[in-house]
């Protein structure tokens, strides 16, 4: 217990912060990086893929590793994003917390994505059933937007609420 307390408190230590310096001594505004991760939950609600790619760089590396998706490029991002709205129309993304390393190079949401399927997609057919699945998001930043992105999700929660598992 001691030592998962002391892990605790070392990890705090080094993410902690609002603003800092990076390693070169610029200043690190944290909050506005934050407020990139808070953006990019929105952009994910709202369904216009529009509002999802200001927030990457040109060359965006987007992972989804439940689908075992590498998506490279914005344009990658765009087919891959455009295809989840259309298949899971009106979901949200609801971050329930996040954070913003010292140096500003790398974030971690945790999030609650709701909504129902309502199109097929290859080896997931639209059962028009709720769904409320947890997932968390590594990311990396540069020049205050997402250069990599990798979602992490529960495939197995999601099967069984909409009634492809028992």
């Amino acid at each position: 217990m001691r030592q998962n307390v002391l892990i605790l408190v070392a990890f705090v230590v080094l993410v902690g912060g609002r603003a800092t310096t990076g390693g070169a001594g610029e200043p690190v505004d944290t909050a506005a990086l934050g407020h990139v991760l808070d953006q990019w939950a929105v952009a994910w609600s709202s369904g216009d893929v529009n509002q999802l790619l200001p927030l990457f760089t040109d060359d965006v590396v987007y992972e989804d590793v439940t689908f075992g998706a590498v998506n490279k490029g914005k344009e990658a991002l765009r087919t891959f994003a455009t295809a989840g709205f259309e298949a899971f129309p009106g979901s949200s993304l609801a971050v329930t917390s996040r954070l913003i390393a010292r140096d500003g190079k790398w974030g971690a949401l945790e999030w609650v994505w709701r909504g129902k399927q309502t199109k097929d997609l290859p080896g997931l057919p639209a059962t028009r059933r709720p769904f409320e699945v947890r997932g968390a998001s590594i990311v990396e930043f540069r020049e205050a937007k997402i250069s990599r992105c990798s979602d992490y999700w529960d495939l197995t929660t999601y099967l069984k609420q909409v009634g492809l598992m028992k």
